[in-house]
């Protein structure tokens, strides 16, 4: 066996790690240059616009009173220790699914910090085309999006080497 072969899926916290700082470091940049719904035309489809979303995605939940606040927080707590835990169990060739919880850990983590911290997430990646616009969004929830993304790549792959040694 390969010293890869022997190690957990834990191994891939550097990818958490790495989208983790991407995603603090982005979201204050804005914070310290920005002032609230400032925006900034970069392409004429996108713009970083300074946002604070006290809800979920697409701004669920985000009239609920702020009892959300509190709810999200222990959901991110409860999804990003199921994910340590399945990463553990896994071994580190499983690079797909090692990545994909990696990256949703990272963005769960980096969205939590905001809600503790501030009380909301802070959002600043802006597309639109004409009168429409998609909602704000930040580094943490890429990462959660392609770690989405990852798994059902994985559902429809599957991991051929195991099904070979069934």
């Amino acid at each position: 066996m390969t010293n890869t072969t022997q190690k957990s899926g834990l191994v891939w916290l550097w990818l958490s790690l790495l989208l983790f700082a991407v995603d603090y470091v982005t979201k204050a940049v804005v914070v310290a240059n920005m002032e609230l719904y400032e925006s900034i035309e970069l392409l004429p489809f996108f713009n970083f616009t300074y946002m604070h979303n006290y809800g979920a995605a697409f701004s669920f939940l985000s009239e609920a009173g702020g009892w959300q606040r509190w709810f999200l927080s222990v959901v991110a707590i409860a999804i990003s220790a199921l994910l340590l835990f399945w990463l553990k169990k896994l071994p580190a060739r499983s690079w797909v699914l090692c990545c994909a919880y990696s990256m949703v850990l990272a963005g769960a983590l980096g969205n939590l910090i905001d809600r503790l911290i501030h009380g909301y997430v802070i959002d600043f990646l802006h597309f639109y085309y004409q009168n429409w616009h998609y909602p704000a969004f930040n580094v943490a929830d890429m990462a959660i999006v392609g770690g989405a993304g990852l798994l059902i790549f994985d559902a429809f792959k599957g991991d051929k080497a195991q099904e070979k040694q069934a």
